[in-house]
C-alpha cells in the first residue's frame, strides 16, 4: 500500500461492532421459525439452537483469527480464497452469494406470513413478499443514507419486544407441554439444527469491518462472541416460551406462530391483552424480516465486489452508480435471484435449509483456512487476535467437525441443492475464472500492510484537504503552526464518504474519486515541499467524514487540527457543516477555522479580550506572523467609555491589561506584536467588527467551552464573519470535558 492509497477509518468500537453483529442477528429467524423447528423436533429444538450457537461460535474464533490478519471486503470468501486459491474461493464465493439470496426470499415470504396471516405459498403471501423484496431493492440501489440508523433503531425495539415477550411465556409456562421433549428422536434434532443456522448467518459482518474497528485484536473477537451468545440465549427462550405455552401441533400450523404464543401468553390478563400482545409480535415480525433481509442484500453485494475484484466474477457487476455512488448492478443481479426463488415453489424450510447449507460449507473452509495459515506461518500473517494455544487446534478442527456433521443430518433435497450450487460454482472456475483470476499464495496481497512510521514525539498538525483551490494555502496555514516547534510534521488528510449501501472498500471501483484524492494528496507534499515541513498522507474511506477525522485525531495523537470553511451558516441543526461540527465539538486537540486565508496575510489582528480561548488565537496569530516577514501584529482590545460608576476606572489601562495578560498566556514577547486599545461610547460589538474590518487578517477566540453548543453565531465572531471580506480564523484551545458515565463506560468496554 502506498501512501495514497485509500485506509477505512476505524471508527467502531466495541459497541459499535456488537450492535452491528447482533443487528443481523436479532431477526426474522426468531419469529419464523418457532414453528418448523417445533413441528420438526418438539420442545428439543431449542436444542437445536444451542448446537447452531456452538458451531457459530467456533467459526466465529476463526474468523477473529483471519479477520485480524486479512482485513479486506469480501469477508470467508476472501480468507478462503487467499489462504486455499481461487477454486475454492469460487466455490464459497458463488455459496455465500447464492445463501444470502436463499436467506433473503425465505424472509420474505416470512414478511408475507405474519402480514397476512396465511401460509407461505398462498398467493397474497407470494406477491406481498415480491413488493417487499423489490422495494428493498430499489432503497439500496438509490442508497438510503438514513437506512443505518433506522437498522439500529429497529433492533433495539426487537430485543426489547423479545424480552417482554420472553418475561410474560415464563410466568405462564405449562410444563407438561414440555413433554416428550423430543418426540422425534435426537436425529431430528440434529436435522432441525441445520434449518436454525439460517438465523446464525449474520454474525460474519463484524469480520468483514475489521479494517474499521479500532483495536481488533480485542474489540473484534470480543463483539463476535457477544453477538452470537446474546441471540442464542433469546433464541432458545423463545422456544422454551413458545413450547411451553402453546402444543406443538398448534404451533406448527400457525402461520404467525409467535404472535399466538403472546396472544395465549397475555390472555391470562384479559383479550385485550391478548390482541396487543399478538398485534406488537406480528409488528416486531414485519420489522425483523425488513431488517434481516436488507442486510442480506448488501452483504451479497459485497461478496459480489470482492469477487470482481479478484477477478472471479465479472467485474462489470461492480460499477458504482454515478449519481447514488451504489454497487447498483450487483444489487440488481442480487434482487433478480431473490425474485425468483420468491416465486419458485421451493418451501419455505427448504429456502431456510440450503441457506445454512452453503454457509456451512463456507465455514467448514474457514476452519481449514486458518490451519493451513499456521501451519504455512508467512511472516506477514501477523494476526491481532490468534486462538490461544490451548485451543489450538482443537477449535478449527471441531468447528470443521460440527459443520459436517450439520449437513449430514439435513435433508436429500437440501444436501442435493447445495452441491448444485458447489458443482456451479466449479463449473465456473473451470470455464471461467481459472485464467481470469487475481493469482494469490498464502500470503498475497491478503496481509494487512504495517502502517508508516511517525516521528511519536512530533508536534503534530492535520489539515483535512478537499479542495484543490485552498489546499496550498491551508497547507502553508498549518505549517506556520509546526514551524514554531523543533520537531513537527503535517499530517494532509482526505475523507472520501460512502453510503451504507456501499463496501467502503468498493471505493476503488470509483477511478474517478480515487484519483482526484491521490491528486490532492500529491499536491500537498509538493506544498509542504515548498516550506520546508515534513509531511505524511492519509487517504481515508468512511461514512462520516466528520467521525473519520476525529478518529485520526486519536490515532494520530494530533495537537492541532486546522480546517477550510466556507464562512457559510449551516441550517438550524448543522451550525458550521456535518464535517466540521463534530470536530469543533468533540476534538481533543486545538482547533483552527480558516474562511478565505489569502498568500500574503498583511496587516494582522487578534482579538485580545477575556474569552476563554483569546491567549490560542493569539498564538495562533503570532504563528503566521512569524513566518511572514511582510506582517504585522496587533492585539486589539476594545472598551467602552467610562460612566457613572465607572468613572474612576480607566478603561484604557483596563484594556492594556487584558493585552499583556493574553499575550503572556500566549507565549508572545513585547517585541512580537503592537497593542492597540480602542475607547468607544458605541456599541462596543459593534466598534470591534468595524475595527477588525481595518485589517487583513482577523484571528478570534471562539466563544464558550462548547463551540458548537454555544454555537459561536450571536457573537462577536459571527458578527466578523459576516460583515467582514477580510480571512477570519477562529481558534479554541485543547478541550477535554470530564467523561459521562456512559463515556466512560463505552471506554472500558473498548480497552
Amino acid at each position: 500500500m502506498t501512501e495514497t492509497d485509500a485506509e477505512l477509518a476505524r471508527d467502531l468500537g466495541f459497541l459499535e461492532a456488537y450492535t452491528l453483529g447482533l443487528g443481523t442477528m436479532i431477526g426474522a429467524g426468531i419469529f419464523v421459525l418457532p414453528g418448523l423447528v417445533a413441528e420438526a423436533a418438539g420442545p428439543a429444538s431449542m436444542i437445536s439452537f444451542v448446537i447452531g450457537g456452538v458451531v457459530a461460535l467456533l467459526a466465529a474464533l476463526s474468523l477473529s483469527e483471519l479477520a485480524t490478519g486479512m482485513p479486506r471486503a469480501g469477508g470467508s470468501y476472501y480468507y478462503v480464497n487467499h489462504a486455499l486459491g481461487s477454486f475454492f474461493g469460487t466455490v464459497v464465493g458463488w455459496g455465500m452469494w447464492a445463501g444470502l439470496m436463499f436467506a433473503t426470499a425465505f424472509y420474505m415470504l416470512g414478511f408475507g406470513q405474519y402480514l397476512l396471516d396465511q401460509p407461505f405459498d398462498a398467493l397474497p403471501v407470494v406477491l406481498a413478499a415480491l413488493a417487499m423484496a423489490s422495494l428493498l431493492v430499489a432503497v439500496n440501489y438509490r442508497g438510503v443514507k438514513e437506512t443505518g440508523s433506522l437498522q439500529n433503531v429497529i433492533v433495539i425495539a426487537l430485543v426489547c419486544l423479545i424480552l417482554v415477550f420472553i418475561a410474560v411465556g415464563i410466568v405462564n409456562l405449562d410444563p407438561v407441554l414440555l413433554d416428550p421433549f423430543a418426540p422425534e428422536g435426537w436425529n431430528a434434532v440434529g436435522a432441525t439444527a441445520g434449518t436454525v443456522f439460517v438465523a446464525f448467518i449474520g454474525f460474519e459482518v463484524i469480520a468483514t469491518s475489521a479494517e474499521e474497528i479500532k483495536n481488533p485484536g480485542r474489540n473484534l473477537p470480543l463483539a463476535m462472541i457477544a453477538a452470537v451468545v446474546t441471540p442464542t440465549t433469546l433464541y432458545v427462550l423463545v422456544m422454551l416460551v413458545s413450547t411451553g405455552i402453546l402444543p406443538t401441533d398448534a404451533l406448527a400450523s400457525s402461520d404467525v406462530p409467535v404472535a399466538d404464543v403472546a396472544a395465549t401468553a397475555a390472555g391470562v390478563l384479559g383479550p385485550e391483552f391478548a390482541t396487543v400482545g399478538s398485534l406488537l409480535m406480528i409488528a416486531g415480525a414485519t420489522l425483523a424480516t425488513i431488517s434481516s433481509a436488507n442486510a442480506s442484500i448488501l452483504s451479497a453485494a459485497r461478496v459480489n465486489f470482492a469477487m470482481g475484484r479478484d477477478q472471479i466474477l465479472t467485474n462489470w457487476l461492480n460499477q458504482i452508480h454515478e449519481r447514488y455512488r451504489t454497487p447498483y448492478r450487483a444489487i440488481l443481479a442480487t434482487g433478480v435471484v431473490i425474485l425468483a426463488l420468491i416465486a419458485s415453489p421451493l418451501p419455505i424450510e427448504t429456502l431456510a435449509d440450503v441457506a445454512s447449507f452453503m454457509f456451512l460449507i463456507t465455514y467448514g473452509l474457514v476452519h481449514v483456512a486458518v490451519v493451513v495459515l499456521r501451519r504455512a506461518d508467512p511472516d506477514e500473517y501477523d494476526p491481532d487476535f490468534r486462538i490461544p494455544s490451548g485451543l489450538y487446534p482443537i477449535v478449527p478442527a471441531l468447528g470443521l467437525f460440527t459443520c459436517l456433521a450439520v449437513m449430514y443430518q439435513m435433508s436429500p433435497t437440501v444436501q442435493g441443492i447445495g452441491l448444485l450450487i458447489v458443482l456451479v460454482g466449479s463449473a465456473w472456475y473451470a470455464f471461467y475464472s481459472k485464467e481470469k483470476a487475481v493469482s494469490t499464495t498464502l500470503i498475497g496481497e491478503a496481509v494487512a500492510p504495517e502502517e508508516p512510521d511517525r516521528e511519536e514525539d512530533a508536534y503534530r498538525v492535520v489539515v483535512p484537504v478537499s479542495n484543490p483551490e485552498t489546499e496550498r494555502l491551508l497547507i502553508k496555514y498549518a505549517a506556520a503552526s509546526a514551524a514554531s516547534h523543533e520537531h513537527a510534521e503535517l499530517v494532509a488528510v482526505n475523507v472520501l464518504e460512502v453510503p451504507p449501501q456501499t463496501s467502503p472498500a468498493q471505493i476503488e471501483l470509483e477511478e474517478e474519486r480515487v484519483e482526484r484524492q491521490q491528486a490532492l494528496l500529491e499536491n500537498a507534499r509538493d506544498v509542504a515541499e515548498d516550506f520546508d515541513v515534513p509531511l505524511r498522507t492519509r487517504a481515508l474511506v468512511g461514512r462520516s467524514a466528520g467521525d473519520t477525522l476525529l478518529s485520526v485525531l486519536e490515532e494520530e495523537d494530533a495537537d492541532h487540527v486546522l480546517l477550510g470553511w466556507a464562512g457559510e451558516r449551516r441550517r438550524r441543526d448543522v451550525l458550521f457543516g456535518s464535517t466540521i461540527d463534530p470536530v469543533l465539538e468533540r476534538a481533543p486537540c486545538d482547533v483552527t477555522l480558516a474562511k478565505d486565508p489569502t498568500e500574503s496575510p498583511g496587516e494582522i489582528v487578534t482579538l485580545a479580550g477575556s474569552g476563554p480561548n483569546a491567549p490560542v488565537s493569539a498564538r495562533r496569530a503570532r504563528e503566521l506572523d512569524r513566518v511572514c516577514p511582510e506582517s504585522t501584529l496587533t492585539l486589539l482590545n476594545v472598551q467602552a467609555a467610562a460612566d457613572g460608576d465607572d468613572a474612576g476606572i480607566d478603561p484604557r489601562a483596563v484594556g492594556e491589561q487584558a493585552i499583556e495578560s493574553v499575550a503572556s498566556e500566549a507565549g508572545l514577547a513585547d517585541d512580537e506584536y503592537e497593542s492597540r486599545v480602542v475607547v468607544t461610547e458605541e456599541d462596543v460589538r459593534e466598534t470591534v467588527v468595524s475595527e477588525a474590518a481595518a485589517y487583513d487578517t482577523v484571528y478570534v477566540g471562539a466563544t464558550g467551552t462548547s463551540p458548537v453548543a454555544q454555537a459561536l453565531y450571536g457573537t462577536i465572531p459571527e458578527s466578523i464573519v459576516d460583515e467582514t471580506e477580510r480571512a477570519v480564523l477562529m481558534a479554541r484551545g485543547e478541550q477535554r470535558s470530564p467523561r459521562t458515565f456512559r463515556q466512560a463506560l463505552v471506554q472500558r468496554l473498548e480497552g
